[in-house]
């Protein structure tokens, strides 16, 4: 049986609104370290539900992961621990909601802590990227990727005033590595297998294209615009949560 054959969305029209929906949101990962699943995740979950979680915790492992290697001496590899060891432990209790919980109400409560989150961080709150806060902010990450595959938010809450580069390198190593454990959990509990893999492959070159675009103006943009646009990734992550989930 052709590839093409295993997609649900054998619509071209279609298939090349995912293209462009995952191509954009590889060149605002790109820039900011974060945005990926958070554009891509929502949108997707309405139109094709077979890319979320798994596929796009594939390509967003990825991609977190070329964003690490692009700026790999800026990485706050302390963070990293704690933020890890807390990402597993989040993974581990997302799959066991996946398995006895109704996942409604776990997603209306995670978009409303991520819409506070934004409230707070734009009131002017500092969250001190403490081990704790970071191991916290893991936790949470890990319990939202694995169930929707939009797990960045609480990781930029927690490390949202590092500089842009360190942002960006140590955000993609947590998500990076957090993606294949959670992809490995997800496989052997049934939820992750050859469809959802070749889902993953077919917009690849989508997603390379799109990051690679990226390059050419991350630099341009000032910390505090940086700061900005994490805000309203995670605010757009929590409406996008909301729509998904009513």
């Amino acid at each position: 049986m052709p590839i093409f054959d295993l997609l649900p969305f054998s619509n071209p029209m279609l298939y090349g609104l995912m293209a462009l929906l995952i191509g954009g949101s590889a060149f605002m990962q790109g820039v900011g370290g974060v945005g990926f699943t958070m554009f891509a995740a929502p949108i997707a979950a309405i139109f094709c539900p077979d890319l979320v979680p798994g596929p796009l915790l594939t390509l967003g492992g990825f991609i977190t992961l070329l964003t690490a290697l692009r700026e790999h001496r800026a990485i706050a590899w302390p963070s990293v621990g704690s933020a890890l060891a807390g990402r597993a432990i989040g993974t581990v209790i997302a799959v066991f909601a996946m398995a006895h919980l109704a996942q409604k109400p776990l997603n209306m409560l995670f978009a409303a802590l991520i819409l506070m989150a934004v409230i707070l961080s734009a009131a002017g709150l500092r969250i001190a990227s403490t081990r704790t806060n970071v191991s916290v902010a893991g936790v949470v990450s890990g319990i939202m990727g694995t169930l929707t595959s939009v797990g960045a938010p609480p990781l930029a809450i927690a490390l949202q005033h590092s500089s842009p580069p360190s942002l960006r390198a140590t955000i993609g190593v947590v998500l990076c590595c957090g993606s294949m454990f959670s992809l490995l959990v997800l496989s052997l509990t049934g939820y992750y297998g050859w469809h959802e893999f070749l889902l993953s492959v077919t917009l690849v070159p989508f997603m390379l294209l799109g990051f690679s675009l990226s390059g050419r103006i991350r630099q341009r943009i000032s910390p505090a615009r940086i700061r900005q646009v994490l805000l309203v990734f995670c605010a757009l992550s929590a409406v996008g949560l909301i729509v998904k989930t009513m």
